[in-house]
Parts: structure tokens; sequence; C-alpha cells
């Protein structure tokens, strides 16, 4: 029998990066998403990716919803590991302008997310398996106008190191990567974000931004590494070596 990888947030971008390497894998892959639409677009790709050995199927959940999440793991059955890609609004800009309802939204989509599917995964989390978190870069990168969006990112990455010890043998990581080429940045005018996207490339010893595929790459490892827990990894290009942090 397969393992079975479950994708909170399987639907786009890296989510969707990692359902695809998991397969390639022969992993068996759930994917969730709030969007039928892109429920249905994803799960489309999935079952006609080539040389795939695991089989696709997904559900509409939203992960911001501690009940509808329950339910989903609860009827799943099984799961040997468990992905967390969900997001939410990014409360960015300066923090004069950052509002209320826009710091508790960022949170609802990002930490509260992470947090609820963590603990409904646990009634069917294989011993052994794994958590796998999405944090970002910018929790530690401080850069002017993203105070919300680190502040939720760190809250993430903080909960690793003590859920690996409190949820052992089952291991607890996450990758928090840099700026990654996915539609989360469509808030964004084109302009602005080619624009910052140039910018971060110039930053990077690796010269260029990221892709869902390297992220997914990461995840893959974490998964893989029945040695490895309590890890926040950075995949930044190297970014962070530019900016001395």
């Amino acid at each position: 029998m397969n393992e079975r990888v479950v994708i909170i947030g399987g639907t786009s971008g890296i989510g969707l990066a990692t359902a695809r390497r998991q397969l390639s894998e022969g992993r068996d892959v759930v994917v969730t998403g709030r969007s039928p639409e892109r429920l249905q677009a994803a799960l489309a790709e999935l079952s006609a990716l080539e040389g795939a050995v695991g089989t696709a199927t997904g559900e509409v959940v939203d992960a911001r919803d501690e009940a509808a999440t329950l339910r989903f793991f609860t009827g799943l059955g099984r799961a040997n590991h468990v992905v967390v890609a969900a997001t939410g609004s990014t409360a960015a800009g300066p923090f004069r302008s950052v509002t209320t309802d826009a710091l508790r939204e960022a949170s609802e989509g990002k930490l509260i997310a992470h947090a609820l599917t963590a603990r409904a995964a646990l009634e069917v989390l294989s011993p052994g398996g794994s958590l796998t978190f999405l944090t970002a870069a910018s929790a530690g990168a401080a850069m002017p106008g993203t105070a919300g969006l680190a502040a939720v990112n760190a809250s993430v990455a903080a909960m690793v190191p003590v859920l690996a010890v409190e949820l052992g043998p089952v291991r607890v990581n996450a990758v928090s990567p840099g700026i990654v080429d996915t539609p989360w940045w469509d808030w964004m005018d084109a302009d602005t974000k080619a624009e910052t996207f140039a910018s971060y490339a110039k930053s990077t010893p690796a010269g260029r931004c990221g892709a869902p595929e390297d992220i997914a790459d990461a995840i893959a490892f974490l998964i893989g590494n029945s040695f490895t827990t309590g890890v926040v990894l950075t995949v930044d290009g190297g970014a962070r070596l530019s900016s001395g942090a």
C-alpha cells in the first residue's frame, strides 16, 4: 500500500507542486483547497501527470474552519504525512496603515489554519509520520512593510520545535521560502510584482527568485528523511546571506 500524503492548500502554487512531486515518488496524495474550481483543475492536472505511480484525490476544505477540518481528517481514515500550505491575506503595508481586521485575517489564514490542521491530523497520522508546515523568510528578514506578514509566519515557525518534542515520534518540520513565483503574489499589480521580483533576484547569490518546484523539493526531503525533526529549513536562494541575517 502506498504512503498517503495530505496537502492542505494543495490546489495551486507550492502546494500543487508538492502534490506533483509526491505523486512522482509513488505516494498517494489528497489535496484540499477552498475553491471548488481550483480543486477540480488541480485534480485534472494531477490525474494527467505522466509517470505518476500514486493516485490523486481531493476535497474542498476551509482550513480556517475547525469543524470542517476535523470532519475531513476523521473521514480520511489514515495519513502518513501532512503538509500545510494554507495561507491567507498578507497584512502587508506600512505598519501605521495595517488594519486590525487585516491582522486578524492574516492570522486566521496562516497561524490558525496551521494549528487547527495539525491538531485534527493527529487523529489519523501514523506514528513515525510527519507534519510539514510552510512559513516564510519574511519572519526574520526585517523588511519594512511586512510586520504583519512576519508576525504570522514567525508564529508558525515557533511551533515547530515545540511540537517536534511534544508530538514525537511524529516528525514536525517547516520550510521557510524566500520569494517564490506563485499566485500568492497576484495581489500586486504586474509592474510592482516584476520590480519586486527583479530586485530580489539581484539580492540572492542564486541570482533568481524561487519556483514552486524548489520548495516542493525541500518538502520532499523533510517528508522522506526519517531522522529530521524540529527543523525550519530556509530555502531563499541565499538572500539571507546578502542581508546579513
